[in-house]
């Protein structure tokens, strides 16, 4: 079942660059030192736990305790009791449409894109292009790689930019296959550019470098409908509801 696949990369994927603690029903992964980003709280991996409350508040509480940021993801179809929970705990989680592209769908590219190796000029500009998208900003400027460098070399993460004719980088996303599966991650196109293509444009080039890297089951969770709407044309399909919690500082 794809949900099943879907679920066991969950857990796979940070593992990579993290350590794990197990705090009741969830795996807290805590990502390591200098990678550039955080990670979260999970449901265990083939747990079949009722949440309450009160683990709700316990992950959340170590996570304070560790000096990292509160956050919890899931899927709901797969863990149900988890979204209520939330809310009894006094936290309001957001729900987003979860697609998966079907694996005998066919993707043709277009638009200007380039698949992005460790060490392309280009990087800590395609980084930055993402970066301002999420701002909303169009102000892009170089940003700090991380250990991505050393994910693209092993094969753990597949970066796109997509370019207008004159050669300007428009913006990029990526993607993390473990696998025969891949999630589609941090597509972002600053505000100026958007509406030329390019987001599309992406996701068909992050698709195509998916395929040819042997990944069957590529997916993906869409910001909101009017987001999920672009990925549908390309083929995606709804397959469930992922959920965030995430708190900010009190």
């Amino acid at each position: 079942m794809r949900l099943d696949a879907i679920e066991a990369y969950y857990d796979t994927v940070p593992r990579a660059a993290s350590t794990t603690e197990e705090v009741g029903p969830f795996t807290l992964f805590l990502a390591e030192e200098g990678i550039g980003w955080q990670f979260y709280a999970r449901p265990r991996l083939g747990g079949d736990a009722a949440f309450t409350a009160d683990d709700v508040r316990r992950v959340l509480e170590r996570q304070v305790e560790l000096g990292r940021p509160r956050a919890i993801e899931w899927v709901d179809d797969v863990t149900p009791s988890l979204f209520a929970a939330a809310v009894e705990a006094g936290h309001t989680a957001g729900r987003y449409p979860l697609l998966a592209l079907p694996a005998e769908t066919e993707v043709a590219a277009v638009g200007r894109t380039r698949v992005l190796a460790a060490d392309d000029a280009d990087l800590a500009l395609n980084v930055g292009a993402v970066s301002a998208a999420f701002e909303g900003t169009d102000d892009v400027t170089e940003r700090p790689v991380g250990k991505r460098p050393g994910l693209i070399a092993s094969g753990h993460l597949i970066e796109v930019a997509a370019y207008d004719e004159d050669g300007h980088l428009l913006g990029g996303g990526s993607a993390a296959p473990r696998g025969a599966t891949a999630e589609l991650m941090g597509i972002g196109v600053p505000p100026a550019r958007r509406g030329s293509g390019a987001g599309t444009a992406i996701t068909r080039g992050l698709v195509r470098a998916c395929r040819e890297a042997g990944v069957r089951t590529v997916f993906l969770s869409a910001g909101n409908d009017a987001a999920a709407s672009i990925y549908r044309r390309v083929g995606f399909e709804d397959v469930g509801t992922a959920c965030i919690l995430e708190v900010g500082d009190e």
